[in-house]
């Protein structure tokens, strides 16, 4: 069994969602001699969970452990959980939480593993949870970001990522709860930082696939990498974060895995719009969910709210949203008037 899991009380987890990543971090927890209650949205695939040990659909290829049960009940999820696992894409937050909000207890931890900013509000997570529970309770919140692919994580590969929270309790509890010798996490109080970081980064990853489809090199990732961190940084400050945070795991370490990465879904999209094809097509071909699509919008928007310059979102948001060549969108940011770094 990867990774020695820490000498920690068993603790009931619920993970809500079962696409890759919640299931890679159902099988931390479950490593870690956790219960695990994983909720699916299709009856078939807990079904399959349940009957067969194996995700028909995500990570098919790793045998459950036992400590894992599915249900397509958030109620039986949650039930006796000592904190939740939001795993589901950023514009299903508002909806999932808003189902829970009946069975949510005030003690529960609800940890945010979304990244992208909602494009109706343009709220992070965080707030997103704190919105929807502003009659009801203020939550004890956690975000878990940073550099990891799911398939990684489930094979036991050494891993790295930040659990942020302003209440350093509630990051301990995730933090003790999931860490091994293989799967380190580290606490943060930097949440604004924490939830842009993860949300920009896709959208450099985009445009980093892009210069990549259009046959440039890989001095033109380094650059777009580079100049995409600036650009994260910008926003993140200009929202009260810590620039710190964005030198960090959740800020470049995921920035650079997001970008060259070949597991990395945001990247393969801008690979495949860089040598010619329609999103529509890209997206039709994917199970799951390239985030920096939807992220692009809002945060575009949120940029253009803040008067922060950003040319990469700009130029990846008008390729996606009003037909810009990938080739003139990758000219114009080479093209940008020369000045100091």
């Amino acid at each position: 069994m990867p990774g020695d899991p820490p000498a920690s009380e068993s603790k009931r987890i619920a993970v809500i969602g079962a696409g890759s990543w919640g299931t890679a971090l159902a099988i931390v927890a479950a490593r870690n001699q956790h219960t695990v209650k994983l909720w699916a949205r299709d009856p078939d695939v807990a079904s399959q969970i349940n009957g067969t040990r194996r995700n028909p659909f995500y990570l098919s290829e790793f045998d459950l452990p036992q400590n894992i049960q599915a249900t397509t009940s958030l109620e039986d999820a949650i039930d006796g959980a000592h904190f939740a696992i939001l795993v589901v894409p950023s514009h299903a937050m508002r909806e999932i939480v808003d189902r829970l909000r009946p069975r949510l207890r005030r003690e529960l931890v609800l940890v945010s593993a979304a990244k992208g900013v909602e494009n109706s509000t343009l709220m992070r997570m965080e707030e997103v949870i704190a919105d929807v529970l502003r009659e009801s309770f203020i939550p004890h919140y956690v975000a878990l970001s940073g550099p990891s692919f799911a398939i990684e994580v489930a094979k036991g590969d050494p891993t790295a990522i930040v659990a942020a929270s302003s209440n350093r309790e509630s990051s301990e509890l995730v933090q003790h709860s999931l860490s091994s010798n293989l799967f380190r996490i580290y606490t943060n109080t930097d949440v604004v930082g924490v939830e842009l970081g993860g949300a920009v980064k896709n959208i450099v990853a985009l445009a980093a696939g892009i210069v990549r489809g259009l046959g440039f090199g890989t001095n033109a990732v380094a650059a777009v990498i580079t100049r995409g961190l600036a650009e994260m940084t910008r926003l993140a400050l200009a929202q009260g974060a810590r620039v710190e945070t964005m030198a960090g795991l959740a800020g470049l370490g995921d920035l650079v895995l997001t970008c060259t990465g070949e597991l990395s879904r945001n990247r393969h999209v801008g690979v495949e719009l860089g040598r010619g094809r329609k999103l529509a097509d890209i997206l039709g071909e994917m199970r799951e969910v390239a985030e920096g699509v939807k992220s692009t919008k809002s945060i575009y928007e949120l940029g253009q709210q803040l008067g922060i310059e950003m040319p990469i979102t700009a130029n990846v948001h008008a390729l996606l949203y009003n037909d810009k060549p990938a080739l003139d969108a990758a000219n114009e940011l080479m093209g940008r008037p020369l000045k100091k770094e």
